[in-house]
């Protein structure tokens, strides 16, 4: 959805019509850009084949539904995760993270008698916290993120049975907190927000291409982001009324969605987005180009934290309770995956905040459709992995067959 062309310095010539779409993905499969062209064709794949083989209960209104409130919390915390990829480092903390700053709002709600929104505060600044601990001890001491998430991944998980204590299940009943994953806007309020977001992803990109091309910059052929923006305005009706048709639109999808729009226009439009890039695509460079590369890691690993804590509490609001397992289990492998099968690269520099939104829908599809079909866990963490590892080895394909055409 969101073009990575601003950054590319070759000049691309107007196509019109079928002819400017085919040649402008043409010319992104030379390049090796294949963006998020794969994705889109495997959620459709996903669809027709759980479709078919769970004789037509996959694309229900109600399991639609139900598909969409498994996706807010692991999609929540990848938004965290794409931040950290594109550095180029890792955050192996996130799931657990997510898990105990579930169990300090519920603490602080439930036992502590405090009212829901200051609870929810509460733990989000205890995420960015957590981060921010780990992005200095990284940074400060020169010590790979991989090896200090890695010890916060066995520490914050003792973190949760300690704030839990003896009870190992605590229930959420504050209406705020519930009410987060609880709530579904239908009618008129369903359809303004997917307005708002058609505005955004389809509308805005004609917008910039009309800008830009006025300032005889760089841009697609304008039957490419034409096309893409009936596709993305089509998509988003059919989305809602297919929801419409059960409970709605659920509120954590709508957090879900507007926290993919805010970071994505922090990272494409503001300074700080582009000092991530800076810094992931070559660190040192980026140092000597006077960018605060120490500040941006810290500041990078406090976001992805305090998304991870948001991400646990939307999981905790959906599930009305936080237990000793909260964090555990395939959280961080499937928040990880979705990140990178929506196309940001495992070596820092590229990829966009859609690849969160996209890839929890892939990761996502596959799980529920394999529920509807009762395979076991097993079979469902074997799938995930060998997702995974296809998608990290076309990436490493990718870079390289980019270097060589560098050469």
């Amino acid at each position: 959805m969101s073009s990575t062309l601003e950054h590319d310095p070759r000049v691309i010539a107007e196509a019109s019509g079928l002819r400017g779409v085919l040649g402008e993905y043409s010319r992104r499969l030379r390049s090796g850009d294949i963006g998020q062209l794969p994705v889109m064709v495997s959620l459709v794949a996903i669809g027709v084949i759980f479709q078919w083989m769970s004789d037509g209960r996959f694309l229900t209104p109600f399991n639609l539904v139900n598909l969409t409130l498994q996706m807010a919390a692991g999609g929540t915390i990848s938004i965290g995760l794409v931040l950290v990829l594109l550095l180029g480092e890792i955050d192996l903390s996130a799931g657990v993270v997510s898990g105990m700053c579930a169990a300090v709002m519920a603490v602080r709600s439930v036992e502590a008698g405090m009212p829901g929104v200051a609870a929810v505060a509460i733990a989000l600044a205890a995420g960015a916290v957590i981060g921010a601990i780990q992005g200095s001890w990284s940074t400060q001491f020169g010590i790979p993120s991989f090896i200090v998430t890695l010890a916060g991944l066995s520490a914050w998980g003792g973190g949760v049975l300690l704030v839990l204590g003896r009870t190992g299940t605590i229930n959420v009943r504050d209406p705020f907190i519930t009410g987060l994953a609880g709530t579904f806007l239908s009618g008129p309020a369903a359809y303004g927000a997917a307005a708002l977001f058609v505005l955004y992803a389809a509308i805005g990109p004609l917008v910039t291409h009309r800008r830009r091309s006025a300032a005889g910059l760089t841009v697609p052929p304008l039957a490419f982001v034409v096309v893409r923006a009936v596709a993305i305005a089509a998509f988003a009706v059919v989305a809602v009324v297919a929801l419409a048709a059960d409970r709605g639109i659920n509120l954590s999808l709508v957090f879900l969605l507007a926290a993919v729009i805010v970071m994505d226009f922090a990272l494409r439009r503001m300074r700080f987005g582009r000092m991530i890039y800076a810094t992931g695509g070559n660190a040192e460079a980026a140092r000597r180009a006077g960018i605060p590369v120490q500040r941006v890691r810290i500041a990078v690993f406090a976001l992805c934290s305090m998304f991870a804590a948001w991400g646990g509490i939307l999981g905790a609001s959906r599930l009305l309770a936080v237990n000793q397992s909260a964090g555990q289990g395939p959280v961080l492998l499937n928040a990880i995956a979705a990140a990178v099968i929506g196309g940001v690269s495992l070596f820092g520099g590229r990829g966009s905040m859609w690849a969160a939104l996209l890839g929890t829908m892939v990761i996502q599809s596959i799980s529920n459709g394999m529920d509807l079909l009762s395979l076991s866990s097993g079979i469902k963490f074997m799938v995930t992995g060998g997702v995974l590892l296809i998608t990290v080895t076309i990436d490493s394909v990718v870079r390289r067959s980019r270097a060589t055409a560098a050469r």
